[in-house]
């Protein structure tokens, strides 16, 4: 992909996810990897609805800024997210950060279990495996511990995140950061939106289910294991 469809690229999924309501007024972010191994990324409190292709932040491949406006302050948090799923099964070409509804108060929800994780566990998942679609599109998320947005430390959590899953083979393209939002990536944008799209819609079913008299069940183990075998489900 050449960079002038890179940028065009960028602004019209910014454009879609503000204009469905995944994003509003400057919260939200894009990245994508070039060929050259640099990036280029939305700029710090950009609205994503009116971005404009010239004003992208240009990454160097060693993460100095060579042009456009100042980059998001989640510029580390991309590059780490980039580095860490290299040579996995998922390895990232773009990077979307939302704050989707559905997604923070699912978050939100389970804000008080998460605090009580000993300090060093792994991240647990954020949602179960309710449908065969967030199985097979999404996978595991892993809920990350708050942290401030922009902290290094969020960026530690979610490298060890990708690397325990990467080694117990069933490599992640999602996080979801406590309180903030998820991370999503994919080989190529359009693509990262539509499993971004997936997830929230599961958040959302699942934030539904909790209202019933008897909560939804997740998939079973056998469920799950014909997915995988079927479809290449990374679970």
């Amino acid at each position: 992909m050449s960079e002038d469809q890179a940028r065009a690229d960028i602004c019209a999924v910014g454009r879609s996810l503000f204009e469905r309501g995944y994003v509003h007024a400057t919260a939200g972010n894009i990245s994508v990897r070039l060929p050259d191994g640099g990036f280029l990324m939305t700029p710090t409190d950009a609205c994503l609805g009116r971005l404009v292709p010239d004003r992208l932040a240009r990454i160097a491949p060693d993460g100095q800024q060579v042009s456009g406006d100042r980059a998001s302050k989640t510029l580390v948090l991309h590059r780490r997210i980039y580095a860490a799923t290299a040579d996995t099964a998922r390895p990232a070409g773009c990077v979307i950060h939302t704050h989707s509804t559905h997604l923070v108060a699912a978050s939100l929800a389970q804000s008080g279990a998460l605090a009580e994780q000993p300090e060093g566990a792994a991240a647990p998942d954020l949602l179960p495996p309710i449908t065969p679609y967030f199985v097979m599109k999404v996978g595991h998320v892993p809920h990350i511990a708050y942290r401030r947005p922009g902290a290094p430390q969020a960026a530690d959590a979610v490298e060890a995140a990708i690397a325990a899953h990467h080694a117990a083979e069933h490599p992640i393209a999602a996080v979801m950061l406590a309180r903030l939002g998820p991370n999503v990536w994919h080989s190529h944008l359009f693509e990262a939106m539509a499993l971004l799209e997936e997830l929230e819609e599961t958040a959302r079913l699942w934030l539904l289910g909790q209202s019933l008299a008897t909560p939804p069940d997740p998939l079973d183990p056998d469920q799950i294991a014909e997915l995988r075998q079927q479809f290449g489900a990374h679970w």
